[in-house]
């Protein structure tokens, strides 16, 4: 497939996960009332952690893949395997403990504990289609997807409770897990299976969980606790502005989940590089259009948005926008340190997210609201500064490696 092909099937795949994702919580919320909708955002909740988790540790490590045919072919059919095993395991001991609670949050989560190898598995096939270069069949497979869950939950009546939308939502990803296992085995049938390699102490999952975990988890935790100890309305405002700029969320997913097939059919580092750095630019201007037609929102729609916290929220789009252009540099820096030496990112991100709580914090204390989301911004800036800064440092010494083995090689042909 060609590279432009296959970057327009990538993206594309990428906007039907999203939309497949938002369109089914529309569904459960028209379909639900309102404590039953409530019950169903905490379970999908759980299993949006989960998903992160899974991609972290068995996705992100296999698109890094380079090699023979059969060797990549081999891991990603491992990969699978090993998805539908650790799900099902998990699963089912979730589904074991929460059928001994009562309550029907309770029974919601035993729901998504049966349907979780479906759903998970389904996942970790886009990856491996990532991985082999055929982006249209990931397309194929969530496009099915798509169909399937917005069929299944038309079909259901007003007031469903929440465990029977978890069910009826995880079933109806069993088509397209078929459909996209039938063609992984195609190509995959006959290689190597060794689940052994992913539960070796130097497998990059676990950093790569950690990162997870630590990029995700603490300016979220942070907030909150800044809106139990401070004022509750922090919480409000910076989550509606945030909220705003999901689309932007789904774009830097992607570029560190999908983008190294991508950049790695490039023949040199130096083209990778310069690759991520143009798409960082891209991307920063996306970001900063996308915050300039927000702000020109009429107050009408915003309010019809995000009702009223709008006010708050529209207050904090400089400071947000801000914040997701250089986001967008520093995913796009992550992304080439991915390609470059994918052990170097663990640290930045540590390091960095730290860093972000404490400007997050000082500038709570300075500026109120207006200056959390300036320190949120600062944060994100000083971790794109620092990512490409690394980028360069290791592009520098990559290049003075190169250099005496191409000069031995003039002299010994010569």
């Amino acid at each position: 497939m060609k590279a432009r092909t296959a970057i327009v099937c990538s993206v594309a795949d990428q906007g039907v996960a999203a939309l497949t994702n938002i369109l089914v919580l529309v569904a459960a919320a028209r379909l639900s009332t309102v404590a039953d909708f409530a019950r169903f955002s905490a379970v999908y909740l759980v299993f949006t952690v989960l998903l992160g988790v899974s991609g972290a540790y068995t996705g992100q490590p296999l698109v890094l893949r380079r090699g023979e045919s059969d060797e990549v072919c081999g891991a990603c059919r491992s990969a699978v395997a090993f998805t539908l095993l650790t799900a099902a395991s998990l699963g089912a001991l979730l589904a074991t403990v929460c059928l001994m609670l009562p309550g029907a949050t309770a029974r919601a989560l035993m729901m998504l504990g049966l349907v979780l190898p479906v759903v998970l598995g389904q996942d970790t096939m886009r990856y491996a289609f990532s991985t082999l270069h055929l982006p249209h069949l990931a397309l194929a497979g969530d496009a099915l997807r798509l169909v399937c869950v917005l069929g299944a939950l038309a079909a259901q009546p007003y007031g469903a409770p929440a465990a029977r939308l978890v069910g009826v939502w995880g079933l109806s990803a069993l088509p397209a897990l078929l459909l996209s296992a039938a063609l992984l085995h195609r190509r995959a049938a006959g290689t190597n299976l060794r689940l052994k390699v992913l539960l070796r102490r130097g497998h990059l999952g676990r950093r790569f969980v950690v990162e997870f975990g630590v990029g995700n988890a603490t300016s979220q935790l942070s907030v909150l606790g800044l809106g139990m100890v401070g004022n509750p309305l922090v919480v409000g405002a910076l989550r509606g502005a945030t909220t705003l700029f999901g689309p932007l969320n789904v774009l830097f997913t992607s570029a560190t989940g999908f983008g190294p097939p991508l950049l790695g059919r490039l023949a040199s580092e130096r083209r990778r590089v310069r690759a991520a750095a143009m798409l960082a630019a891209v991307l920063a201007a996306t970001a900063a259009a996308w915050a300039i037609a927000l702000a020109l929102l009429p107050d009408g729609i915003g309010r019809h948005l995000l009702g009223d916290t709008w006010p708050t929220a529209a207050a904090l789009l400089p400071a947000t926008g801000s914040q997701y252009a250089a986001m967008a540099v520093g995913t796009c820096g992550l992304l080439a340190l991915r390609m470059l030496d994918p052990r170097t990112t663990l640290s930045i991100q540590v390091i960095f997210s730290l860093a972000a709580v404490a400007f997050l914090t000082g500038g709570y204390v300075l500026g109120g609201v207006p200056g959390a989301a300036w320190g949120l911004c600062l944060g994100s800036v000083c971790k794109a500064v620092a990512t490409w800064t690394r980028v360069v440092r290791l592009g520098r010494r990559t290049a003075v490696e190169q250099a005496p083995v191409s000069a031995s090689a003039v002299r010994s042909g010569s």
